[in-house]
């Protein structure tokens, strides 16, 4: 059973929603939408949902950063219950990749973070034994893994008093992928100790397993902390996963080798007969190579490349993703989903550009195009009973649902939507500049989105001149200077951040009381009904805030959002007036700059040597490390780019 833990119980619109998501779930609709606007605790609906159900559920964001805060939110709901992450385990990824122009080959590159993939191997682990499971993951879940048969039918029971060969056992963990060392004890390593044999399981970070043999038996089993070596609990059982999702049992590999080798012929024989000897000669060379590493080891560098052969799919079947591992009866949110649902089929059609260049120049067998994501029709074919949840649900969604949606208007904090003026965009800089000041006067903080980068600079320079204290912020905006001025906004170092979509999904700053779009009558993107609404929701957290669209003529996009925030708001009025309510302004506390080592030895090296950049460098890649263990992502961001600062500064030194 589902345990929400929590001092907060359901309020505003939230006993409606929950209400009426669950009875449609329990109706068996394929689709629901909630409607949700910003800050009125969506997530939290969701979790009541999810406890009233007592169902699995999935909760898919559109990236890690969004994934990462709801996996805090829920792991603090359901304390008790398993709440897993599961998003790409890369800290850094060069896909492999060739450029026919240049003649430029790109070999894969990357850089895997052990604690995420720790935590992946907890998620598939919890799905197939628990019920009680909420996976928190990024769309990176739409692409290949292991298959869930094999990677189940591969594990290894040990019981107390089980009789097993010293040697069977041993051999039974390095087919798991387990690597034996008995110096570097670490997370997929096993060491033996005499009559000990002691694993460090895929899925655990702070607790490792001893057994003891009695000659051909199991004596004892007991879970030790791998740091001290203090015994923390005695076991009757344990059950070992793979330390990898591509493991294969022994008689599917030898069946993929053989496959293998029999289509590698074929593709052969294509190249040479279209006299592409250079490619045929290439193919050969790293197909042949990767077999002997299968058939030595059981596994080859880019073995997902493989992965149609050791999953046993035919030619052109989808992959076996995270969805496989769901319980049939499992629930899917879909957070963001405006953003989140045309991410899905816009990742496909990138990967299968990149792999067709690929395997017709004879880097890979055309099988690697099957190790890819979904594609949107598969998703959504495999995909449990889904709510969509977004402040502006996309047409998509909303048509599965026949426009029909659960509302989530009224906000815990009494706030309403903000009131929207339109003002003539042909005086709308000087216009902005006066608002600013008398924002600044009042201690509040202005948002001003422009349509372009320059704009957004050549606009800052301007209001600078003119003794405003203003900063800009766009896509080329480095992690570590975002951060830095989102603080500096909120603590009131400067009054005005001026961006492009950079100010909308995402981000609370609840000093706003004015967000100002310039241009806004220039339809497109940026300029659209769902832009439109969530850049106006970035002045819902301040019960002063209000928004000025500049604009000469109204569009149909600016008359549809502000009908809508009218709409909202009105709702919002209503509901203060019959209950009592007075609205009151977010307050949240300011994010302590971090302060590392590695970052002041980077800001002290004035005319740095080779020895001082070398010690930075390994120092800020040491803390990005554990900042990314941490869970601390904005942070381990900032060391990445920083740490590339000073790889560049490295070259220019040597």
């Amino acid at each position: 059973m589902f345990k929400l833990t929590t001092d907060y119980k359901p309020s505003g619109d939230q006993p409606a929603a929950i209400e009426a998501l669950c009875g449609e779930l329990k109706a068996g609709a394929k689709d629901s939408v909630l409607l949700g606007v910003t800050g009125s605790g969506k997530t939290f609906t969701m979790a009541n949902i999810i406890e009233r159900t007592g169902r699995p559920a999935a909760v898919m964001a559109h990236n890690k950063i969004l994934a990462a805060q709801l996996y805090e939110e829920f792991k603090g709901f359901f304390g008790e219950n398993a709440v897993e992450y599961f998003v790409s385990y890369y800290d850094y990824y060069q896909p492999e990749a060739y450029v026919p122009k240049s003649d430029t080959y790109i070999a894969k590159e990357s850089t895997i973070n052990e604690q995420i993939d720790r935590m992946r191997h907890s998620a598939t682990r919890s799905l197939l034994e628990r019920r009680d499971v909420i996976v928190v993951s990024s769309v990176s879940c739409i692409y290949g893994i292991g298959s869930p048969d094999a990677y189940g039918r591969m594990t290894l029971v040990l019981k107390t008093g089980e009789k097993i060969k010293r040697q069977e056992l041993i051999k039974s963990l390095v087919a798991l992928q387990y690597n034996r060392n008995d110096i570097d004890f670490s997370r997929g390593a096993f060491r033996v100790r005499g009559d000990s044999i002691e694993i460090f399981p895929s899925h655990s970070d702070d607790d490792a397993w001893r057994l003891s043999l009695w000659g051909d038996e199991i004596e004892s089993v007991k879970a030790f902390d791998p740091l001290t070596g203090k015994v923390t609990q005695s076991l009757e059982e344990i059950r070992i996963y793979a330390n990898s999702h591509y493991v294969t049992p022994e008689m599917s590999m030898r069946q993929a080798i053989t496959q293998i080798r029999d289509d590698l012929q074929i593709r052969l024989t294509q190249l040479k007969e279209a006299d592409k000897l250079v490619e045929a000669q290439r193919l050969e060379q790293r197909t042949i190579h990767d077999l002997e590493m299968l058939e030595t080891t059981g596994i080859c560098q880019g073995i997902e490349n493989y992965s149609r052969y050791l999953t046993g799919r035919a030619p052109g079947e989808p992959p076996p993703t995270l969805f496989e591992y769901l319980p049939r009866d499992a629930i899917l949110f879909v957070d963001e989903s405006h953003v989140t649902t045309p991410q899905i089929g816009a990742m496909y059609k990138g990967d299968r550009s990149r792999k067709t260049t690929l395997y017709e120049h004879g880097f890979r067998l055309p099988s690697c195009a099957d190790n890819r994501p979904l594609k949107f029709e598969e998703w959504d074919a495999m995909r449990p009973q889904t709510i969509f949840v977004s402040a502006t649900p996309g047409k998509w969604e909303l048509e599965r649902t026949g426009g029909v949606f659960v509302e989530q208007v009224i906000r815990p904090t009494g706030l309403v939507d903000p009131v929207v003026e339109v003002r003539p965009a042909t005086e709308q800089v000087d216009d902005v500049i006066s608002k600013c000041r008398k924002i600044a006067e009042k201690g509040g903080r202005v948002l001003i989105t422009t349509l372009t980068k320059k704009s957004a600079e050549d606009l800052t320079e301007f209001m600078h001149e003119r003794r405003i204290r203003v900063r800009y912020m766009h896509a080329d905006t480095d992690t570590l200077e975002r951060i830095d001025i989102m603080n500096d906004l909120r603590a009131g170092v400067f009054d005005v951040l001026i961006g492009i979509n950079l100010l909308r999904e995402g981000l609370d700053i609840p000093e706003c009381m004015l967000v100002a779009v310039l241009d806004a009558d220039k339809e497109g993107f940026l300029r659209s009904e769902t832009s439109l609404i969530q850049t106006i929701g970035r002045a819902a957290r301040n019960a002063e805030g209000y928004v000025i669209l500049y604009a000469d003529k109204i569009t149909g996009s600016m008359e549809r959002a502000m009908s809508e925030t009218n709409r909202r708001r009105a709702i919002q009025i209503a509901y203060n007036e019959k209950h009592g309510i007075t609205p009151q302004s977010v307050a949240k506390a300011l994010v302590e700059k971090r302060s590392t080592e590695a970052s002041k030895k980077a800001d002290n090296l004035k005319t740095p040597s080779k020895d001082n950049l070398r010690k930075a460098i390994t120092a800020t890649e040491n803390a990005m490390k554990k900042a990314a263990e941490n869970l601390e992502f904005e942070e381990a961001a900032r060391l990445r780019d920083e740490l590339k600062k000073l790889l560049r500064a490295e070259m220019v030194a040597l």
